[in-house]
This record gives structure tokens, C-alpha cells and sequence, in this order.
């Protein structure tokens, strides 16, 4: 049946709204119920009420679990699904232009090693986007979920070849993103130069990097900037709680942040059979960031530090705690900014510390000993 007059004028205007909408590709390790592909490049197709303004031109997934959902949702949106990256960024850009890449390689079945450590591709997937990008003779925004790498040498590689092409990044965790409740002046942020995450889950490099790269956030404003890290220590067991009691690290700053918003008592952690894990980052300065994770702890990442004036501020990341995590909103946003304009919404450098700090962790972890930090005797 032809179009009436009115259906006709609105499929033109609903096409010439698509030509003026940025494009991009799609790289993710799978896109199943609550993964990060769903919470993200759901909103980026108008799921969860999400308005986006950037079209999802081509999507590839590495893995199918048995809840996939990539396929549904490319099929509904009319996306091609492509069997490999560089087609991926190939098909969007030759079919209609590509403006940015989106990389989520969180989730899915990846081999686990004696470290702890999850072996995402994410080095593939950068590293295939990047060779195909230089191919195409194309410079887009790069987005891409978390840290780095799973590993020191791949994390320091794709920072290097990222700053090298001088290809605008943007990556890491929405935590950082999200609303501080109760909120504070982050003026008094200047004078710190001690500051304490409490974390939880006891996936410790999944959620202890959630803690580290808010740990980052909250230094680096510091006043005269970020002067680069010297180490990290990382303790679990019976441990943190004898270098608790050694004064080793501040159980005042770990009792103002779990304080907030409890309306009953709370006995103390180390009551909890749950296993502790403590770590410590020392700072090129003399300033200290701690984080204390353990499963329970609290619901969300919680945060005390002292000011100049020794007065200790509290507050917590107010994310959503119930699907569809409405932190996503906020970080979705701040992505689809960062595609449309190319400014990074956040200093890249923040994201090689925190990725750095994650890999050396897993490393102190294992080796049960400090860990020195010279890739990040940097400024910024």
C-alpha cells in the first residue's frame, strides 16, 4: 500500500534526521541480559527510555552466550552483525561514514589466570580497530569500557599507540561519573592527600578496579595536579585487620564512610567472615589512597578523605543499584558527548593509571609484596 502524504513526509524527515546523526561502530564481547553491551549500547539504540543521537552503524560480537541478544536487537534496529572487527569498521565507514568506535570488552567466557586476572581482548579488538582505522585513513573518537588491558604490557601499549596517533580517547568505569551524595564543595579536593574507597564484591580485579580508578579521580585534583605514583601493596585476610591495628592504614576514614546513611548499628567488618582485601598506593608526593574491599561491605562505593585542614569529608557514589542502573544514563551521556565532539570528557591519563594500578595489584596480590610503579612517574 503506498504511503500516504504524511507517512511520506515523516520517513523523509526520519531519513534526513539520520544523515545529520553521527555513526558509529560497535565492538563487544558479548550483548546479553545486564552485560555493560546491553546497559550501554542499549541506551545507544533507545532502550531504557534513552534518547540517543548517534546511530549504531554496524555491530560485532566475539562471543554468543546462550542469552544472547545482539542478534534480536541488530535485527530490530536493521544492523549488520560482522564477523570480524576490521569489517566492522570497514562496512560503517564505507557504507554511510563512520564517526567513532565504541569497544565494551567486559563480559564473557575468557580464560582466567593463576593471577586472578580476566584475559579480555581488549588489545585485539584495539589493536585490530587501530590497524584498520590507519588502513581507512580515518581518525575517530575511541571509546572503549574499563581498563586497558588485563595485563601491564598491553595496557601500556594501547595508551602509547593511542597518544601516538593522537586519536581522541575516552574509557574506564561510570563510577567516577555518577552524583556524590551527600554532595560537597570539591574545592577542598586540593588539600588532600589522603583518601580511602571502600569497595565490595569479591571479584578483586573486576570491582577493585572500580575502586581504584574513583581512588584516581579523587587524587589526581589535588592541588598542583597529579605527580605520578610510586607503588602499590596489596594485602588480604586476617592481614588488613593487624594493619589496621598498627595504625598502617586509617580505620577512622573506613568507619566516616561506612557511617553514612546507616540507620542502624553495624558491627565491624573484620567481624564479617568475608576475606578482606587492602590496597595501598603511595604517591610520588608522600600522598596515600587506600582502598578496603571486601564481599558486603557496603552496596556502593563509599569514600572519606582529610582535608588540609584535617577535617574528614564523606560521601558515597550515588549509582543505581536496581536495573536498568541508571548510573548508565549518566555514563551513555558522557560517552555519545565524547563521540559527537571528540573532546575527552576526562584526562586519558587517568585511565593509564588506573589501568596500571589494576595490573600491578593483581601482581602485588599474587606475589604478596609491594610493587613499584615506574611507568607512572608522569604528570598530568
Amino acid at each position: 500500500m503506498p504511503m500516504t502524504d504524511s507517512e511520506e513526509k515523516s520517513s523523509c524527515n526520519n531519513q534526513a534526521n539520520n544523515r545529520q546523526r553521527k555513526r558509529i561502530a560497535v565492538i563487544a564481547t558479548e550483548y546479553r541480559y545486564n552485560s555493560h553491551a546491553e546497559m550501554i549500547v542499549g541506551r545507544l539504540l533507545g532502550n531504557f527510555g534513552y534518547k540517543p543521537q548517534v546511530i549504531v552503524a554496524s555491530l560485532y560480537t566475539d562471543q554468543l552466550p546462550p542469552n544472547d541478544q545482539s542478534r534480536e536487537e541488530a535485527a530490530k534496529h536493521h544492523i549488520p552483525i560482522m564477523h570480524t572487527v576490521p569489517d566492522t569498521i570497514r562496512y560503517a565507514a564505507e557504507h554511510g561514514g563512520l564517526d567513532g568506535v565504541v569497544i565494551i570488552g567486559e563480559h564473557g567466557d575468557y580464560p582466567v589466570d593463576s593471577w586472578g586476572r580476566k584475559q579480555y581482548p581488549r588489545r585485539r579488538f584495539i589493536e585490530e580497530t587501530l590497524q584498520i582505522l590507519d588502513d581507512l585513513k580515518l581518525r575517530v573518537p575511541l571509546f572503549s569500557d574499563k581498563f586497558l588491558a588485563w595485563n601491564l604490557e598491553d595496557s601500556l601499549w594501547i595508551f602509547e599507540q593511542l597518544k601516538a596517533r593522537n586519536i581522541p580517547f575516552f574509557g574506564g568505569s561510570s563510577i567516577p561519573h555518577v552524583m556524590f551524595a551527600p554532595p560537597f564543595d570539591q574545592q577542598h579536593l586540593k588539600e588532600a592527600h589522603e583518601w580511602l574507597i571502600v569497595s565490595f564484591s569479591n571479584e578483586v580485579e573486576a570491582y577493585g578496579y572500580h575502586a581504584l580508578e574513583l581512588l584516581q579521580a579523587l587524587a589526581e585534583k589535588r592541588r598542583g595536579g597529579e605527580t605520578g605514583i610510586a607503588a602499590i601493596t596489596v594485602t588480604r585476610g586476617p592481614a588488613v585487620w593487624e594493619a589496621m591495628d598498627r595504625d598502617e592504614w586509617p580505620e577512622l576514614l573506613m568507619q566516616q564512610a561506612l557511617d553514612l546513611f546507616r540507620e542502624q548499628e553495624r558491627t565491624h567488618p573484620r567481624m564479617s567472615a568475608e576475606i578482606p582485601v587492602l590496597f595501598v598506593v603511595e604517591y610520588i608526593d608522600g600522598s596515600k589512597g587506600y582502598v578496603i574491599q571486601q564481599n558486603g561491605l557496603s552496596e556502593r562505593w563509599r569514600f572519606s578523605f582529610r582535608t588540609g585542614q584535617k577535617q574528614i569529608i564523606s560521601s558515597l557514589c550515588a549509582s543505581g543499584e536496581d536495573r536498568p542502573f541508571s548510573h548508565f544514563d549518566t555514563y551513555t551521556s558522557l560517552i555519545e558527548r565524547f563521540l559527537l565532539t571528540g573532546i575527552e570528557p576526562i584526562p586519558a591519563e587517568r585511565i593509564l593509571f588506573s589501568s596500571v594500578l589494576i595490573n600491578r595489584a593483581m601482581e602485588a596480590l599474587a606475589k604478596g609484596r609491594t610493587i613499584y610503579t615506574p611507568e607512572l612517574k608522569r604528570t598530568y
